[in-house]
């Protein structure tokens, strides 16, 4: 039992109800999904009563559940108003569930990143609820003149035993609205969910597969206009000269302009990373018209020099970001990354002598480690509706980022923040691409010179031309065994174009009395951004195949070798600042052991292992492989999970599922490289993904029950997979994959066969 203060007023909760009533309502009505007959369907209350920003009851029992965060495909909009359902005591076959409006003084961190929204959401997603449990309870002693600790609930049912009375919440909803709010409520043991924890499916599964409208592609306005953006062809170009005349002649057409998305002395938001900051736009009536006129730009580009941006940071300070001027190759890349890495790096973590246990080690095992630079690629394009006029901005579409943008459309249109209405529709996709919402802003930008609706639209060649991509990394690895084979020294000197993938204290830190951690970058005019578990998406995978290489070379199988490790970890830690617990770690990988029956050989199948601890869980993975025709082919995926408390089974089982596919499909095949600034690749005939024949025949997942907080999902999954992956192959011909994707050494290989 916990007890907890509320921290959210009565007017602050009726000012949320308030804006929860108005605005575009993607909702989904359980009771419509529920039910297979006409009859059994519920009729609507007529009449609401808001018992605080996260939900409103109701006269008949039907409760309205707000959910805060942005929904871009990890469930969220299902899982967060099933905790608040949870400590409501709701029967979930009566809840509706709408999109809560961005409201920052209700609502903390309507953010989707970093598989933080269920994490930072537990406790006042619960209180929400126990709050409002709290005031029905009140009600329904007040009514029946008891004390309130006599009252009990179930299912949206109050309850007094002692006399033998009953209510449904909506006949105490009118009462419960009135009831001050409590200072403090006690929120349920774990051992008494009875929502949390069981399988719910997607209360906007019905519409996504019959096609109703809930993406921002989907939305319309009459009177809106389509918007379309010409960007420089390469990183490192800006626009010389631009003639739209043709263009603006042709049918359909309203108006071809320049725009700057931030103008030059903007102090640019952490969210406002563009690397095309001044566009040619082409706003006409239909999309076809639009892009058959933007064929018809005359453009002239010529290079940028060396320049300066201010950004503030996600932590609320600022920093100058240095942007070079010059035309840069993927050729080059390498070769600087290969240099940068031959060079000593800057030291982050230094514990015990590696120098001098490196020099008696009896063997030295020295690896390097590649990743390319790669396109998020949504599956629904970038877009985003704007109708700004002279005292009001409403912009509808998918961003992960409302609050923050929020603030960027504000300073830019020159409104006051009060004035800016930003509307969350569900988003095609996203895992960090939407984080960045310059598309918002310029979608404004274009709306407020038209005076009119506009909706902006991106082709797949301008998002996977545009940047925000997953940086290039390179990262060295030396292990030094003595000659019982014990590892004594572990040092990673980790890099890229233009971050370090390098998180010191991460296991093996910790582990290994003389370890050694450095980190170099590159600057570079393309622009990168968070990609599914930056950083990590890459530097798990190069570690976890060392890892087992170094395993080899001392002769120990690669799970007892990684336990080896984590239990010294734990008995006898080195240094103070290791980010990870070794109970927890080596629990999944103990768990997909036993799950996977790892050690049981089967002709013709190949094993690797791999776990990683990232976004506050862990993760292990056992990747069984195939080879077809001379061709590898995954097989099947063990998964092992420690995420804390599973709120939803079938929403997390499908995280892990996506990012096991993700981290197997972009190690594989996917690549973005440049020549003079360009990308190589501009759409899917080109830039490689996984294809559906070429996924995991089937993905086994397991949970480690725990009553620990939730903890992040939608990236976790990701990173190990990539080490698994790599370490299969390597059983299947004897060859060490270094470089993704890893198909090109694959085709190579099979070339010279």
């Amino acid at each position: 039992m916990t007890i907890v203060k509320t921290t959210i007023g009565r007017r602050s909760f009726l000012k949320a109800s308030a804006l929860a009533g108005g605005g575009m309502i993607l909702g989904f009505n359980w009771l419509m999904s529920a039910c297979s007959k006409p009859e059994d369907v519920l009729a609507l209350p007529k009449e609401w009563f808001e018992l605080n920003g996260f939900l409103k009851i109701g006269d008949n029992g039907v409760v309205t559940i707000m959910s805060p965060n942005p929904e871009i495909g990890q469930n969220v909009k299902t899982s967060m108003p099933m905790i608040v359902a949870e400590e409501l005591d709701v029967d979930w076959k009566r809840v509706i569930v709408e999109q809560a409006p961005l409201n920052t003084d209700i609502f903390t961190r309507q953010l989707a990143g970093g598989s933080q929204s269920i994490r930072q959401g537990w406790t006042s997603l619960r209180t929400a609820g126990a709050t409002a449990r709290q005031m029905l309870r009140e009600a329904a002693a007040a009514a029946w003149q008891v004390p309130v600790n006599e009252i009990t609930t179930e299912a949206g049912m109050l309850h007094h035993k002692a006399s033998n009375k009953s209510a449904g919440f909506g006949e105490m909803a009118s009462a419960a609205a009135s009831v001050e709010i409590p200072k403090e409520v006690t929120l349920k043991d774990a051992k008494d969910f009875k929502i949390i924890g069981t399988p719910r499916t997607n209360v906007d599964g019905q519409k996504i597969v019959t096609g109703q409208p809930l993406f921002g592609l989907d939305y319309k306005q009459e009177g809106m206009l389509i918007a379309m953006i010409a960007h420089a062809p390469g990183f490192g170009l800006k626009l010389k000269s631009m003639d739209g005349a043709e263009a603006k002649s042709m049918p359909g057409i309203k108006d071809v302009f320049t725009i700057k998305t931030y103008e030059d002395d903007y102090a640019r938001q952490w969210s406002d990373v563009s690397a095309f900051p001044e566009l040619v736009v082409v706003v006409g009536n239909t999309t076809w018209e639009v892009m058959k006129a933007r064929k018809a730009l005359k453009l002239e580009w010529e290079p940028f020099g060396d320049h300066n941006e201010s950004y503030s940071t996600f932590q609320g300070g600022s920093e100058d970001k240095k942007v070079p001027g010059g035309l840069e190759n993927s050729n080059k890349h390498t070769q600087l990354m290969a240099s940068l890495a031959a060079q000593k790096g800057k030291v982050v973590r230094k514990d015990g002598d590696p120098d001098a246990a490196f020099k008696k080690a009896a063997k030295v095992i020295e690896r390097s480690y590649t990743a390319p630079f790669l396109a998020h690629n949504t599956m629904e394009p970038m877009n985003f509706f704007a109708d700004v006029t002279t005292d009001k901005a409403v912009l509808v579409g998918p961003v992960q980022t409302p609050e923050f943008m929020e603030k960027s459309a504000s300073a830019r249109l020159g409104l006051p923040l009060e004035k800016i209405d930003i509307q969350m529709t569900r988003m095609g996709g996203g895992f960090g691409r939407r984080l960045y919402g310059h598309f918002l802003v310029e979608a404004a930008v274009i709306s407020q010179k038209m005076q009119a609706p506009v909706k902006l639209i991106y082709s797949r060649e301008d998002d996977m031309t545009f940047g925000t991509y997953r940086p290039a990394y390179h990262a060295m690895y030396r292990a030094a065994l003595d000659e019982n084979n014990n590892l004594i020294a572990f040092h990673v000197r980790a890099g890229g174009i233009p971050e370090s993938p390098l998180f010191a204290n991460r296991f093996p830190a910790g582990s290994v009395t003389n370890y050694l951690a450095e980190e170099w970058s590159q600057e570079s005019n393309i622009t990168v951004g968070a990609f599914r578990a930056p950083r990590s998406n890459f530097i798990a995978g190069a570690e976890q195949a060392f890892l087992d290489e170094v395993a080899e070379t001392a002769g120990k199988d690669p799970i007892d070798f990684r336990l080896e490790l984590l239990e010294r970890a734990k008995s006898n830690p080195v240094g103070e600042k290791n980010d990870y617990e070794p109970d927890r770690y080596a629990g999944v990988l103990e768990l997909v052991r036993e799950k996977s029956n790892w050690g049981q050989e089967t002709p013709g199948v190949y094993r690797g292992v791999s776990a990683y601890f990232c976004h506050n869980s862990y993760v292990a993975h056992v990747v069984d492989l195939m080879m077809e025709n001379g061709k590898p082919r995954v097989e099947k995926v063990h998964c092992a999970v420690d995420c804390g408390i599973v709120v939803n089974p079938i929403a997390a089982t499908n995280l892990i599922e996506g990012g096991s596919v993700d981290g197997i499909g972009h190690s594989m095949f996917s690549n973005i490289t440049f020549k003079d600034g360009v990308p190589d690749q501009s759409n899917f005939d080109k830039y490689r993904l996984i294809r559906h024949r070429e996924a995991p025949k089937s993905i086994e997942v397991h949970f480690v029950k725990n009553d620990i907080d939730p903890t992040g999902l939608g990236e976790p999954p990701f990173p190990p997979v990539v080490g698994a992956l790599a370490n299969a192959l390597y059983k299947s011909n004897g060859k060490r994959f270094y470089s993704q994707p890893f198909i090109k050494d694959i085709e190579t290989s099979s070339m010279r066969m």
